[in-house]
């Protein structure tokens, strides 16, 4: 049985409370954690592999929206919200649902369940193809068949991406959307760090001055994508993250 760690983000005491309330009274449900803000949050969302976010949109400091951008796509939003202007946008940043407070249990057990169904199919698509998964890209007229694990990074230019291979001098450029390819690639592997550049996180060697290094190459990280990367950095560091602040 798939269980969905979840975590209920909300400035309103009461529909905080009530939220997680129905998260643990259903039974394919856990509650991980509720907060008060999207910053407190962002810690338990990348160590504690969440599946569901059911996050308010209206809050200060960092909005539902703000936020919705910057967690891995692995981890799926339903927005819960008392503004329905929000409901286009919040569908542009792949809310999974979008449920407006007052909030039944009956809403809510429908958008348990879809968020169920879409872990489900992730899932088993994942192990099914995790390992040999591959794309075919168009470039200068001709169909060119690359393997994920192979990709370094990939720089996004207007209406093309650029696609860095290890081991290849040249890139290979095709005419589609970063956006559009970042839906593509397995969150668990990949990371937006700029506007304009994925990476992949196992490729990563070299972090110097806010910056990946592959070879000649120098990845910046955005401030819109900086706290997720130090996180996801310190996550997997041996070393104290003040160590050497000196320098």
């Amino acid at each position: 049985m798939i269980i969905l760690r979840c975590c209920v983000i909300d400035d309103e005491p009461l529909a905080r409370d009530l939220i997680a309330s129905y998260v643990e009274k259903t039974p394919f449900m856990e509650l991980v954690g509720k907060f008060s803000s999207a910053q407190e949050a962002i810690k338990v969302i990348l160590e504690e592999n969440i599946d569901v976010v059911f996050l308010d949109i209206h809050m200060p400091q960092l909005n539902g929206l703000e936020f919705a951008r910057i967690i891995p796509q692995s981890c799926r939003i339903i927005f819960t919200t008392a503004y329905d202007r929000y409901a286009v946008d919040g569908y542009k940043v792949n809310a999974l649902d979008y449920l407006m407070k007052p909030i039944s249990y009956e809403e809510f057990v429908g958008a348990a369940n879809r968020a169920l169904e879409w872990t489900d199919v992730s899932r088993r698509a994942e192990a099914n193809s995790h390992d040999n998964r591959y794309l075919i890209v168009r470039s200068e007229y001709k169909q060119i068949q690359i393997p994920v694990k192979d990709i370094l990074f990939i720089e996004g230019l207007k209406d093309y991406v650029k696609i860095y291979i290890e081991g290849e001098t040249n890139s290979i450029m095709s005419l589609m959307s970063i956006k559009a390819l970042e839906n593509y690639l397995p969150p668990s592997d990949f990371m937006r760090v700029h506007r304009s550049y994925i990476v992949n996180k196992s490729k990563i060697r070299i972090i110097e001055r806010n910056r990946i290094v592959f070879g000649k190459h120098y990845i910046p990280v955005s401030d819109s994508y900086k706290q997720v990367f130090t996180d996801w950095v310190n996550s997997h560091s041996l070393f104290s993250p003040n160590a050497g602040s000196g320098n």
